[in-house]
């Protein structure tokens, strides 16, 4: 079956409109596409893995590292009330590893909470936030999870060059 993730990840095909926010050794970090709303992040795994008794030791010690990071960040830019984090990898074409990290905005509607917030990938190319609105997002979200991850490596005493 073809994977669209990996296609994604080559530059094959990208599913985001916007640039990768974050690549680390075994993870990037990608803005949903098409998505009802700006923040909704996705972790990706750079290699094909589809079950995550798959992992590395090194790739789980790697993915707590950016969400340590992203959820944080997330949270003061978007001023969630939580944030969720899911990996169910089982939609035909992204059976890869990846983890939705989702900011619930206060007021959330009662029937879009838990797993109905995935009603909110479930849009049109009309429905969905523009690609321009999410390009914007992830550059600045870029810049600012690159700051925090130099300031983290500062305040730690280690040179971030």
């Amino acid at each position: 079956m073809e994977c669209w993730t990996c296609k994604s990840n080559t530059g094959e095909k990208r599913i985001s409109p916007g640039p990768t926010i974050y690549e680390g050794k075994y993870w990037l970090v990608e803005h949903a596409y098409p998505v009802r709303v700006i923040g909704w992040l996705v972790i990706v795994l750079k290699r094909h893995a589809e079950a995550l008794h798959e992992l590395s030791a090194e790739e789980f010690a790697e993915l707590a590292q950016i969400q340590a990071k992203l959820i944080p960040l997330l949270h003061e830019q978007l001023h969630s009330e939580k944030e969720y984090v899911v990996c169910y990898a089982e939609l035909e074409h992204f059976r890869h590893i990846h983890f939705h990290v989702f900011a619930k905005p206060h007021n959330f509607p009662e029937e879009l909470k838990g797993g109905g917030s995935f009603a909110l990938l479930k849009v049109s190319a009309e429905e969905a936030v523009a690609p321009d609105n999410i390009i914007t997002f992830c550059e600045t979200f870029k810049a600012r999870f690159a700051g925090m991850a130099k300031e983290t490596m500062t305040r730690y005493g280690k040179n971030s060059d």
